[in-house]
């Protein structure tokens, strides 16, 4: 009788701590998140994967093929869609936000939670663009894009984190 107690309380007492000790991993994982995160957006090298755009007018799109922009040191390369009023743009539609050009005015700022605040322009052929992603701590950003010759649009999606980075 008394070993069956005693291995009662033995799992008992492992039933109480796996819960505890998994919670401290999920903590220590997320930390690790923030901390690849923060590397990855000071680096000034990261791609944030877009997976919803939410035009000016009429209802949220959710995007199923890949969508993305890009910013590598100097350049934003830009792979959006666009969905919205133009008023000035070129024969056949031009190419919208696929584009690749060099940064301008490209500033970043932290707020109190942990939000990188990036903002920049960039200019093609087409169009003036003014970029301001906010990306959050846990990797999630959202991306507003104001343009001079179409309604502006928002995006939502997440920072690109590969293998060798996690």
């Amino acid at each position: 009788m008394k070993t069956i107690r005693m291995i009662f309380s033995v799992l008992l007492i492992a039933a109480i701590c796996i819960p505890l000790l998994s919670a401290q991993t999920k903590k220590e994982k997320k930390e690790q998140k923030q901390q690849v995160v923060k590397e990855l957006i000071m680096s000034e090298a990261y791609k944030i994967d877009v997976d919803r755009a939410f035009p000016t007018r009429g209802r949220s799109i959710t995007l199923t093929s890949p969508y993305s922009i890009e910013i590598r040191n100097d350049s934003v390369i830009s792979y959006l869609p666009y969905f919205g009023r133009a008023y000035s743009i070129p024969y056949g539609g031009g190419d919208g936000l696929n584009f690749k050009a060099p940064l301008n005015e490209y500033q970043m700022e932290w707020n109190k939670k942990g939000t990188a605040k990036i903002k920049f322009t960039a200019r093609n052929t087409e169009d003036n663009f003014e970029f301001s992603i906010d990306i959050y701590d846990n990797g999630l950003s959202s991306i507003h894009v104001n343009m001079k010759n179409r309604e502006s649009i928002n995006f939502q999606g997440e920072l690109f984190i590969n293998n060798a980075n996690q």
